[in-house]
């Protein structure tokens, strides 16, 4: 699970660098800064992917839950908790995220 949450981390990353092109030296510092406030807070429940100090969503961190599964990638509802609507994705299988978190459900992204 670690090496997916590591890819991840790099395509939030990505889409950032695809939104804000380091061609300069204000944007390099933007997506410097937005390289190394991306972090992970491991849980019972979830893993919390933040980005500076906001949430960008939560990955489901257990077999034993009776609407998910290990891997659901859940956009957040507040800084503690996911919206438990939808899976927006799974970090085993296919998704679609943005720098700003996981794409809604009917975009036309999410398979």
């Amino acid at each position: 699970m670690i090496k997916e949450i590591e890819t991840l981390i790099e395509d939030i990353k990505d889409d950032y660098a695809k939104f804000m092109a380091p061609v300069d030296d204000v944007s390099k510092q933007m997506n410097e800064r937005f390289r190394s406030g991306v972090s992970v807070k491991e849980g019972r429940k979830y893993i919390k992917i933040l980005t500076d100090r906001s949430v960008w969503g939560f990955v489901v961190n257990t077999d034993n839950d009776n609407k998910f599964k290990r891997g659901d990638i859940l956009m957040a509802a507040g800084y503690n908790a996911p919206a438990r609507n939808h899976p927006r994705g799974n970090i085993f299988g296919k998704y679609s995220v943005s720098w700003t978190g996981p794409h809604y459900i009917g975009d036309g992204r999410l398979l």
